[in-house]
């Protein structure tokens, strides 16, 4: 079992093969974060004709954009009436309009610029795995219906027919949703963004941001940038000193495990229509197919920091309970990537400073969250109005203690999933 990440070597769209930044630029908007949320940034305001300058530490995609489970999500991890309960009802409404929609801004922009990135668009599964989440799920499937969303609760012999399991007698088939390979997505949209006139420099960590007179320049080992506005869309992947960003999120991690192409003689009835599914466990398991027949699963916690063994068993023992037709697999790859939490599961949108706007907190939900939140930047930027993004762009306090967030989440991931390999749970 290789540690590498499926996506990124079953992209059919190329790397691209980029320039550090080097010199002093200027731009009218620069942006640090080459992933999902400031390419999208870059391209919507490139397409208005905005003279915009991206910076990336590594390659594009390096960080969580290219490592995700690639599902076209709408909506918060939180059930609608949970995110107007937490956010006010104004706000939370917006947050469910705006990430509802989310999956036909993704999909339009893949058909839009031609990436190829074996996207899907039948649908998600959210599988109940106990007469609790059974009952969750049908508490998710009235409110997300009361608001006109096209969500169908699949009960036993069709829901094993979606999921191809005996083990799930209820699904919530969300159908505004699908899959893709991230990798190819954000290379898509770096792609897209470069040919309308964005300027993209790869392995250009920012070293440091500083005022300069009315603009901000952001400074690189080669060079810099000066820009009056300035987007940080770093998210998960924050570390340095001087980026605030660092302070409104804890850090959590989600890693997967791949089989080799499984033949439709053997695995043809395991999500036949291709959905991406996840389970209402306390910690999570997603189960996918990918455009070659692969088994995909995954959970919540650092793969990298566990032995390969520990790893192979809670693969093999998700698979054995719902797939246990499968026989034997002998898993292919592994990889893990970073996620941005929040108490309250939400996201944050903010101005650290005059002039800089800043996004994080995805919570599991970056591929359409990060694209909305991209092009309700940009036109905010051009218009001054924020109708585009999920929430207002408002002061945010930073978290306290994240360092414990982290560690009692990591830890209570582990514990779990120790328990699921002892067959203690289910």
């Amino acid at each position: 079992m290789k540690e590498q990440c499926l996506w990124h070597y079953t992209s059919k769209e190329p790397a691209l093969e980029l320039a550090p930044l080097r010199g002093e630029h200027t731009a009218d908007v620069a942006v640090i974060g080459g992933g999902i949320t400031g390419l999208s940034t870059a391209l919507h305001l490139a397409e208005a004709g905005v003279n915009v300058r991206l910076i990336e530490a590594g390659d594009i995609p390096s960080g969580g954009s290219g490592r995700n489970v690639g599902l076209v999500n709408a909506g918060l991890w939180i059930p609608p009436d949970d995110i107007s309960e937490a956010l006010g009802e104004k706000d939370g409404e917006q947050v469910n309009t705006i990430l509802g929609q989310a999956p036909a801004e993704v999909f339009s922009l893949i058909e839009r610029h031609g990436i190829e990135c074996q996207a899907t668009r039948t649908g998600t599964l959210h599988m109940a795995h106990n007469g609790k989440g059974e009952q969750e799920l049908a508490r998710r499937a009235e409110q997300l219906q009361r608001r006109g969303s096209p969500v169908e609760l699949l009960e036993e012999e069709a829901c094993q027919q979606y999921v191809g399991t005996r083990r799930v007698r209820r699904a919530l088939l969300d159908r505004r949703a699908g899959t893709l390979n991230p990798n190819a997505y954000t290379r898509g949209l770096a792609r897209a963004a470069i040919a309308a006139g964005a300027h993209v420099h790869t392995h250009s960590p920012a070293e440091a941001v500083a005022r300069q007179g009315d603009d901000w320049q952001v400074i690189t080992a080669e060079g810099s940038v000066r820009a009056p506005r300035l987007v940080i869309a770093t998210n998960a992947y924050t570390q340095d000193h001087w980026n605030e960003v660092r302070h409104h999120f804890f850090l959590g991690h989600f890693f997967q495990v791949a089989s080799p192409p499984l033949s439709d003689d053997v695995a043809g009835d395991i999500l036949p229509e291709r959905q991406g599914a996840w389970d209402t466990r306390t910690v999570l398991s997603s189960l996918r197919r990918d455009a070659d027949g692969r088994l995909i699963l995954g959970s919540l916690g650092c793969g990298e920091s566990k032995p390969a063994a520990f790893i192979r068993c809670w693969a093999d023992r998700i698979q054995q309970h719902y797939f246990p037709q499968l026989g034997r697999v002998d898993w292919e790859c592994t990889w893990t990537g970073r996620v941005a939490f929040t108490p309250d599961h939400t996201l944050r949108l903010f101005e650290p400073a005059p002039d800089i706007l800043a996004v994080t907190g995805y919570n599991g939900r970056g591929v359409t969250t990060g694209t909305v939140v991209g092009k309700g930047f940009a036109h905010y930027i051009l218009h001054g109005d924020n109708s585009l993004l999920p929430l207002p762009i408002r002061p945010a306090k930073p978290i306290s203690a994240a360092p414990l967030w982290r560690s009692a989440y990591e830890s209570g991931f582990t514990l779990y999933h120790a328990g699921q390999c002892l067959r203690l749970i289910a």
